[in-house]
């Protein structure tokens, strides 16, 4: 199961409510990158496609689509502080309940 932290889903509502067309939803998606098999995150503002996942988060809802659901499945996104007074959303991959701390790895996982 994808899953949001707080803090992040705190951050997405604000994000969204400067948005002209009311309330839209956030769009989680994840490949694997042809040249390097590195896995990639991405994430922004869309509208519900027909076979989209869509997760009730607090405050917001999160679509994925049925091609990146088994690349996000344990995967949380965060809000966090990756530098001194620098924060910004991260992917852990590999958690299956939210972190307790910051800062990278935490869940077994990396950050993108």
């Amino acid at each position: 199961m994808f899953t949001l932290t707080p803090l992040a889903a705190e951050e997405i509502s604000r994000a969204a409510a400067s948005e002209p067309d009311g309330q839209p939803m956030l769009r989680v998606a994840a490949k694997i990158d042809e040249d390097d098999g590195e896995l990639v995150y991405g994430m922004g503002f869309d509208d519900e496609r027909e076979d989209d996942l869509v997760i009730d988060g607090p405050g917001v809802a999160v679509l994925i689509s049925p091609r990146s659901l088994p690349l996000l499945e344990n995967t949380t996104l965060d809000f966090a502080e990756v530098q001194p007074g620098e924060f910004q959303f991260i992917f852990r991959a590999g958690c299956t309940t939210p972190p307790t701390s910051g800062g990278c790895g935490s869940c077994g996982g990396g950050c993108s």
